[in-house]
């Protein structure tokens, strides 16, 4: 029950962190703008990255937890 809710708490967290992060990206590179592949992550947008990919180590953690127990 509580890797249940503690599962659900992490899936809504990292939805926002991922939409966070496609968000920050502009449309020019849609558009066939400069598209700047090859930056450097620099303040929010490294901690950002940073926390998105705790978030889904964590998550697939209690989702192998909640499958084996």
């Amino acid at each position: 029950m509580v890797l249940n809710i503690i599962q659900i708490v992490l899936a809504v967290l990292l939805v926002i962190a991922i939409l966070a992060q496609a968000r920050g990206s502009g449309l020019g590179a849609a558009f066939g703008g400069d598209s700047n592949v090859y930056r450097t992550r620099r303040g929010i947008e490294k901690r950002l990255h940073m926390a998105t990919v705790l978030l889904a180590v964590g998550f697939f953690s209690v989702a192998l937890a909640n499958a084996l127990t």
